[in-house]
């Protein structure tokens, strides 16, 4: 496992970072995910079809059949391709358990590598979006708790915010595993994401509190197993401004007796204009912030 400076490690179809890989011998390079997020992470690229053994071009692939478990076809010989690729994808996932990924960002629409809504073709050859790529489908599988998305679903932006917690987190995680391991750190670790964590899911928050309250009743193994199921379940859940703004008021319950009334007044004023709507989640926060500054 990597060590606390090193950034995440992100699987990633090969395509999206420019390498011409795709069936026509083109790419879909996406400058957000190498210029902006890839200034981060690191990225593990994987290209199921070309790893698989498949020449640069090819031709085509579509699903067919069951879209819980579809079949892999060509497009113009109909040649069947599933156990191939299917025995290729069981092989790559045991050996990307070493990457120590937190995450893996899909190619949409692929047959080998769609997240979600790839078309499955039925029986009488009519397109559904019900599917998953192959490889996509056999890696959700073998890593549950790991992050996933896909490029295009991360151009929307609580979709990608949500994303990019929820690896960064797993890195945290990871990282108190290697440096402390023990229930001190599992305290502390939970102590400090409360905030993020109510930001999500408020149940399972307190059900990660009752699980860490009984840590010394649990062997350490199982403990934080479950502890990490659960932290990976809550952050799946969206954010909402009402959470928010519970969590805000919660924030500003450390202080404040601190506060001025003008400046109580001032913050319960502009965590309402957010929860309304009226001014982004940042203002609130810079407003907090300042005033934890303020007030050491």
């Amino acid at each position: 496992m990597k060590g606390k400076t090193d950034r995440p490690r992100i699987g990633i179809s090969t395509c999206l970072l420019g390498e011409k890989v795709r069936w026509d011998g083109g790419h879909r390079h996406d400058r957000y995910l190498t210029g902006t997020l890839g200034n981060f992470v690191e990225y593990v690229p994987v290209c199921p079809e070309v790893e698989c053994g498949y020449p640069v071009p090819r031709e085509p692939f579509h699903l067919k059949g069951d879209p819980l478990k579809p079949r892999l076809i060509t497009s113009r010989t109909g040649e069947d391709h599933t156990q191939r690729m299917e025995a290729w994808a069981r092989i790559r996932v045991r050996e990307l358990e070493k990457e120590d990924l937190c995450g893996f960002i899909f190619k949409s629409g692929s047959p080998s590598s769609g997240m979600e809504r790839v078309k499955v073709r039925n029986e009488k050859g009519i397109p559904e979006k019900k599917g998953s790529g192959i490889f996509a489908r056999i890696f959700m599988e073998h890593f549950h708790n790991i992050p996933v998305e896909e490029d295009g679903r991360l151009h929307d932006m609580p979709l990608r915010e949500n994303f990019v917690e929820r690896i960064f987190t797993l890195k945290r995680w990871r990282e108190m595993l290697i440096e402390k391991g023990n229930l001190g750190g599992l305290v502390d670790f939970h102590t400090r994401h409360k905030m993020l964590i109510l930001s999500h899911q408020p149940q399972i928050y307190r059900d990660m509190g009752k699980l860490v309250a009984a840590g010394k009743q649990l062997p350490k193994k199982e403990l934080f197993q479950k502890y990490q199921d659960l932290l990976m379940e809550s952050l799946k859940y969206k954010t909402t401004p009402s959470k928010n703004t519970n969590v805000l008021q919660h924030a500003m319950g450390y202080f404040k007796k601190d506060l001025s009334p003008d400046e109580k007044k001032e913050l319960l004023e502009i965590i309402e204009e957010y929860r309304l709507g009226y001014v982004p989640l940042i203002v609130p926060i810079t407003l907090l912030n300042h005033y934890v500054r303020k007030y050491d």
